[in-house]
C-alpha cells in the first residue's frame, strides 16, 4: 500500500501544542479496546482514548477533537470521531468520552456522526491485509466559543468551518492493522 500524505499538509500552517494520552502514544499501535466492535474487529470495543492538552494559544475560545484515518480505501479517508464546541476550560477528555450517549463530554460539546453513521467514536477497523492505517487524533484550538453548525453537519463540514477559525492544533498519530 502506498504512503498517504499527511492530511494536515493541505491546510495552512498553524502553531502546535501538546496532546498527550494515557492510552495512545505517537506512532504506537492502538490497543484493541480502541478498535471497532461495530465493524466486528476481534477485541474491539469502540472506546475513545483518554486525551489531555496544554500549551494552546491564550486567545483560544473553544476546542474540537477529531480522529481521522487517511489510509481508508474510500478516496476520502474515514472519520472515526468529531466533536466541537468543547469549552476552553476543558483540557482533557476521559477514556470513553466518545460513547454514543456522550455522557462524559462537556455539556456544550457537540458530537457529529462518524463515517459509520452514528454520533460518537467508532474504533479502528482497517480491512484485513490492507496494511497499517494511521489514526490522526487531533485537538484543534479555535477562536470562537461556538461554530454554530447546523444539525446533521458532517466531519468534513466541520473541517471546512474550522479552516477559518483554527489558531493551533495538537496531535498524536497512532497506528492499527489487521493481518
Amino acid at each position: 500500500m502506498p504512503d498517504v500524505p499527511d492530511p494536515y499538509d493541505f491546510l495552512p500552517d498553524v502553531p502546535s501544542f501538546t496532546v498527550t494520552s494515557q492510552d495512545i502514544a505517537e506512532g504506537a499501535r492502538l490497543a484493541d479496546l480502541h478498535a471497532s466492535a461495530f465493524f466486528e474487529v476481534d477485541g474491539g470495543e469502540d472506546v475513545s482514548p483518554q486525551l489531555s492538552w496544554s500549551g494552546f494559544p491564550q486567545e483560544t475560545k473553544s476546542f474540537a477533537v477529531t480522529v481521522y484515518d487517511p489510509n481508508a480505501p474510500t478516496g476520502s479517508g474515514f472519520w472515526h470521531w468529531a466533536a466541537y464546541d468543547i469549552p476552553v476550560s476543558t483540557t482533557s477528555l476521559p477514556r470513553g468520552a466518545g460513547a454514543k450517549d456522550g455522557g462524559a463530554m462537556p455539556a456544550a460539546a457537540v458530537m457529529l456522526s462518524n463515517d459509520a453513521g452514528y454520533r460518537g467514536y467508532v474504533g479502528a477497523a482497517p480491512p484485513a491485509g490492507h496494511g497499517t492505517h494511521h489514526y490522526y487524533v487531533v485537538v484543534h484550538a479555535l477562536d470562537v466559543e461556538s461554530l454554530g453548525l447546523p444539525d446533521g453537519s458532517t466531519p468534513g463540514f466541520l473541517g471546512f468551518n474550522m479552516f477559518f477559525h483554527t489558531l493551533a492544533r495538537g496531535r498524536l498519530v497512532a497506528a492499527y492493522s489487521i493481518d
